[in-house]
Parts: structure tokens; sequence; C-alpha cells
């Protein structure tokens, strides 16, 4: 029998973690329905098996922003409400109405060719209408609704599309309180007033996000769209922790030591020599870098759990390697270290890097690189 090779890194993935997450922010979301964002691989966690974990702890819709991965899902069989929401001119619009993929629109060029897409089909569109009620990214101005929504209408008189659902997205719903909030909540409400006043009767309204599902209960409307919070973490960091949200991280990275020696005092470490031992001590190299996704803001400061201990990262993140200075502990070359967890065991956590490299922990995930295997563990009916 041969014999499968262990990784020398890989990301683990907890499922169960997942199905579990879903099901305490559907507890959490006031009788709204709740959009799984599987966006970005599921935030580097893996599209598939985490639309399936969310399925499984209730979502009954999903979400991404581009429409492969959208197509990706129904490829794989992934079935029930999919939104896809970001496209440029010239998007498969065809493929997402044959599919049965909800779209956006922000503007009437984008309704324009979803209708010509629709009719090539033979089959309605299901359309979404976004408006910007103070993101100042996607949607449409206030100015510019009202004419979307008429020729959305317009278009759905035609036979071409249905206009389902009504929607915006926050600015700061992670800082709870902020008056950008209320705003946009009043905002988006006079949007609605006006694209129903038209005649839109929507399926779904939806604005909430992660933060909002967790903090807001006004913006719930129809349908909340929690991301990161599918995934474990905490959206608002500074309020409260993963577990105060009933929330369990579902990623860890970890890593085998490939090489442990000792070096003698004074020693430099990594390019540039930024970290210099102050007296002989033992490093181990560690086969995670850059190019796996490992900050490289987290040169010298970045924490990992190696030979019982947390430890910062000894100097420069490599593409492909790390180093971290072991001291006098005992260490060999394939024992485990741990970058980033739930933190059961004492390992830090993606909000500990995040910190450490002056981001987010939603960055931290989703830039972990496709090259590094993910193992899913969890119960054996998620996610498969």
């Amino acid at each position: 029998m041969v014999e499968t090779p262990v990784p020398h890194a890989e990301v683990r993935v907890d499922l169960t973690a997942v199905r579990d997450n879903v099901a305490a922010l559907v507890a959490r979301s006031t009788g709204a329905q709740v959009m799984a964002v599987v966006k970005g691989d599921a935030y580097g966690h893996g599209l598939v098996p985490c639309a399936r974990a969310a399925r499984s702890g209730g979502a009954s819709w999903l979400g991404t922003a581009v429409l492969s991965e959208a197509l990706l899902l129904r490829a794989a069989g992934v079935d029930g409400r999919l939104l896809a929401w970001l496209a440029a001119p010239g998007e498969r619009w065809v493929d997402a109405v044959a599919a049965d993929v909800d779209v956006s629109a922000s503007a009437r060029w984008t309704v324009s060719e979803i209708a010509s897409a629709a009719a090539e089909v033979g089959r309605p569109a299901r359309l979404h209408l976004k408006v910007d009620t103070g993101l100042g990214r996607g949607g449409a101005t206030v100015d510019d609704w009202p004419k979307l929504v008429d020729a959305a209408l317009r278009a759905q008189a035609d036979g071409l599309m249905e206009v389902v659902g009504l929607w915006s997205h926050f600015a700061l719903a992670d800082a709870p309180g902020h008056p950008t909030i209320a705003a946009q909540i009043a905002t988006f409400r006079e949007a609605l007033d006006v694209a129903e006043s038209r005649g839109v009767r929507p399926e779904v309204r939806h604005l909430a996000n992660s933060a909002a599902t967790l903090t807001l209960p006004a913006a719930h409307f129809d349908l909340v769209r929690p991301g990161l919070a599918v995934y474990g973490l905490s959206p608002v960091p500074d309020e409260a922790a993963p577990a105060q949200l009933g929330l369990r991280p579902a990623m860890s990275v970890r890593a085998r030591l490939v090489l442990v020696k000792r070096v003698p005092p004074a020693q430099g470490v990594s390019y540039g020599h930024e970290y210099v031992t102050e007296r002989e001590t033992t490093l181990g190299l560690i086969p995670l870098g850059y190019a796996d996704g490992i900050p490289r803001h987290g040169s010298s400061r970045a924490p990992l759990l190696a030979a019982g201990r947390v430890r910062p990262v000894a100097g420069r993140v490599c593409m492909d390697q790390v180093v971290v200075d072991l001291g006098d502990d005992p260490a060999h070359a394939g024992d485990e270290v741990v970058l980033f967890g739930p933190g059961d065991d004492g390992e830090p956590t993606a909000e500990d890097w995040a910190r450490a490299c002056g981001t987010i922990s939603y960055e931290i995930v989703t830039r972990v690189a496709p090259r590094l295997p993910r193992t899913y563990v969890g119960a054996a009916e998620v996610g498969r």
C-alpha cells in the first residue's frame, strides 16, 4: 500500500464549525432569511465544501461577488437561491440566467445586458437592484436610483426579468453606534419607498452584513448577508471575541519544521538580517511564506505556536519560508507549528495575526494561497 505523504503545510477547515456558525447566525437573524457569503473561495476556506456546510446550517441563500464562483457552485450541484453581484460589461449573463443565478444591477447598462441575455436564453432573469446609501462604492446614487428602477421595470414588463431584490451595503456597521449607520438605514428605507411606489414588489430587501446581523436587528429586513462570521471570526473584534458571539473560527494553518539547527550568538537571520540572535540558540525553518499568503508585514512580529510556546517570526517573511527562534526548547524536524487557529491550545488566532500585521482578519484568512492543501474535518455529512 502506498502511503499518502504528510503535507509540509496545510490549511485545516472545520466544516462543523461553519455549519454551527451559520446556525447561530440564523438564530440571531430575527426571522430574516440568511445568505451565507462564500465569495473569495469562501474567504479562503474552500468554496464548495463551505457552501454545502452553510446550507446544512440553515442558510437559505448563498452569495458570491463574481459570477464565475456562482457558476462553479452550480457545476458542483449546489442548488437553491444564489446571488452574484459584481460584474463588468460583457459578463457571462447568458450562463447566469441559464443556471438560475440571481444577478445585480447598479447601472442601466447592466439591466440592458441582462435583458438581452434573458431574451437569448428564453427565460426571465432574477434581478436585484443596488442603491448606494452612503458607502460610496457599488450601487446607483440616490439621484440615479429612480432611472435604474424604471429601466428594470420596463424589462420586467417585457417579460425579461423579475425584480426580486433591493439592496445596499454598510460602510461602518463594524463600528456600532456610528452615525452613518442610522443615516444609511434611513436612506435605504427611502430608496425602498421610491422603488415600491413605482411598482417593485421585491421578494427580499437586504442590507445587513456580518456586523449588522450580529449587532443591528433594525437592519435585518428580509435577508441578512453574513460573510466573515460564517467562518467564525468576529466582525467587531474591538467589541466581542468570536466565542462571545456564539462563533468558532473554522480555519487553522499548520506546518512542520523542515530544519532545526543550533546557531551561535550574533547570527543574522533571513534577508536583511533584521533579526540577530543574542546568544546561542536553536532556529527552526517553517516552509511557508508570502507565496502561501503569509503577510510580509508579519516579519519579526507575527506570532506562531512552536515547541510549546507562542513566539514571533524571526526576521523577514520570505517567499516560501519563515524562521522561528526556539531558544533552548527541544524541537525536531517534522514537529508541528501552528500559525493560527481557533486558540483552543493556546495558538494565535487570525485576529492576532491581523493585529500584528496591521490589517483585518478578513485579509489573513482570505489571502491563504490555493497551493496549500485544504484538509476538511468535522461531521461526515457536512460539506461533502
